[in-house]
């Protein structure tokens, strides 16, 4: 009878070279590694006895998957044995970058025709925020993203103090339209009135400056308001 390959808690360093993750990546590539081996590779070392693969397979049962380790805090992940705070950090920082980069991969060459384009953009990025972040999208005269940038942190009325703070980077650029928007961290994007009278303000405020806000987007749990979609611009 063949037996099955197994280390238990070895050291890495004490496995065979080609089955050690971050030879695996090398030879192979990111792709064909598993994700307890790819958050291996950020966890570094082990701790506590276990090895960092024992240690991500620790994360991966205690929170689900990737997501749920995405969605977890600093805080909560250290709760898991070996993973102190700058484990933990690193390995939301690597999650951060991947959704970035998948942002801004689609992003590069978008053009802009309805609020569903700006979602499928910035919902990764927006929807699990633990607090309230309002970001501005900078347009041309053909609706391509120039640049976006993150306002304010925050209740809008109580972060953003004045028109200006919002049009004064899409006049350095010189957009031709904008597109607002912020998340909510309850998951439900219905506007409040301080959202819809917020929104007015801009509106009329665009228009003095020559910049046309083209929409405002709430973004909440896998769902969205668009102010433009709904006619309320």
């Amino acid at each position: 009878m063949g037996s099955t390959k197994r280390y238990y808690s070895e050291a890495l360093k004490d496995w065979p070279e080609n089955d050690r993750p971050k030879e695996k990546f090398v030879a192979h590539g990111g792709a064909y590694l598993s994700d307890s081996e790819l958050l291996a590779i950020l966890i570094e070392s082990g701790s506590g006895g276990k090895n960092a693969v024992d240690l991500a397979r620790d994360l991966l049962k205690k929170f689900d998957d990737l997501s749920g380790i995405d969605l977890a805090s600093v805080d909560e992940l250290c709760k898991v044995n070996g993973i102190g705070k700058g484990k933990a950090i690193i390995i939301k920082a690597g999650l951060e970058i991947g959704r970035r980069f998948v942002s801004s991969s689609k992003s590069a060459n978008s053009v802009y025709r309805s609020s569903e384009d700006v979602v499928d953009v910035y919902m990764p990025q927006m929807k699990n925020l633990k607090k309230e972040i309002f970001r501005i999208v900078m347009l041309n005269a053909k609706n391509k993203p120039i640049k976006s940038v993150t306002i304010a942190e925050g209740g809008l009325t109580s972060s953003v103090a004045h028109p200006r703070e919002i049009f004064n980077p899409a006049i350095r650029e010189s957009a031709h339209a904008v597109i607002l928007m912020h998340n909510h961290p309850t998951g439900d994007p219905e506007p409040s009135d301080e959202d819809i009278n917020f929104t007015r303000r801009l509106v009329e405020a665009g228009k003095m400056v020559g910049i046309k806000v083209l929409d405002h987007i709430i973004i909440g749990e896998n769902k969205y308001y668009s102010f433009s979609d709904e006619g309320n611009l």
